[in-house]
């Protein structure tokens, strides 16, 4: 197959590190008791919002729809970089918001579909957690009926570096897996007839990692629904539950790491990219 144009472009990662995410639904306390026994968070009431904390998995609920992402935050270690990667973004032509409530050069923009996205400096915030289960929000993933609008927004207006794509037999791009630090995603983008929120991913140590998540969800009465399996683009092992408003979400272990010259690599649409292990749940 022809390369897809955007391939053969070279990048360079902005070293920014999916820190949270901001879900709306319109059932609250549900979901913060999911996630709380899930994935081992303390939930706390902030008002009508909903605030999930523990050691670098961090999650916000706002009341509203079900099934879609409202922000994501990103950090970055660097002052530096923070503030070169705010001059790139302007330079594209994209809208720069500065966050008038940080000193700290924080800032966000707006994707194509109205999400905010935010990158920030400073160290995760830290909560109690259940010990022994130890993993960290790594990436998220978006459903969309124009995935490469997406895509072109993500990775010439942001800096995402694409690791793999999926096509289908007619060269259209089904999916892509954009990273933004050495791991293989940070953000997976999924063609589907409607627009929405994909699911979450909290990254493990290893497999006896991943198994314990698993018994641990056992423990809590939650089924696992899709695998153990092992996903084509990334490597990954893994397993995912779902939530109360049906959205997944996913414990993975050793995903792979790109170094800066990994060129991006091409996938057939087929269940067996998405788990080279069996079954797969198709999105288109």
């Amino acid at each position: 197959m022809t390369a897809h144009p955007l391939q053969e472009i070279p990048y360079v990662t902005i070293n920014a590190t999916l820190d949270r995410l901001v879900l709306s639904t319109p059932q609250g306390p549900a979901m913060a008791d999911f996630y709380a026994r899930a994935f081992a968070l303390a939930a706390q009431p902030d008002g009508p919002h909903w605030l999930c904390e523990g050691p670098q998995r961090h999650l916000h609920l706002r009341p509203g729809a079900k099934n879609r992402l409202l922000e994501s935050h990103f950090r970055l270690d660097d002052p530096a970089a923070l503030g070169a990667l705010q001059q790139r973004i302007r330079a594209t032509g994209t809208e720069v918001h500065v966050d008038l409530d940080r000193a700290d050069g924080a800032f966000w923009v707006a994707d194509p579909d109205g999400r905010r996205v935010f990158f920030s400096i400073g160290p995760q915030m830290q909560a109690a957690a259940q010990p022994g289960l130890q993993a960290r929000l790594q990436h998220y993933a978006l459903r969309s009926p124009a995935p490469m609008t997406l895509a072109q927004f993500y990775i010439h207006a942001l800096g995402f570096v694409p690791s793999d794509w999926v096509r289908d037999a007619q060269g259209s791009v089904t999916a892509v897996f954009l990273r933004t630090d050495a791991l293989h995603h940070a953000l997976a983008i999924f063609r589907a007839p409607t627009e929405g929120f994909d699911h979450l991913s909290c990254e493990t140590h290893d497999w006896n990692a991943l198994r314990d998540w698993a018994d641990h969800m056992a423990r809590e009465g939650i089924l696992l629904d899709w695998g153990v399996g092992r996903h084509g683009p990334g490597n990954d092992t893994f397993f995912m539950v779902k939530d109360p408003d049906g959205n997944w979400a996913e414990i993975s272990a050793e995903l792979e790491h790109c170094g800066p010259e990994r060129p991006a690599g091409e996938w057939p649409h087929a269940p067996q990219t998405l788990n080279r292990w069996g079954h797969a749940p198709m999105r288109s």
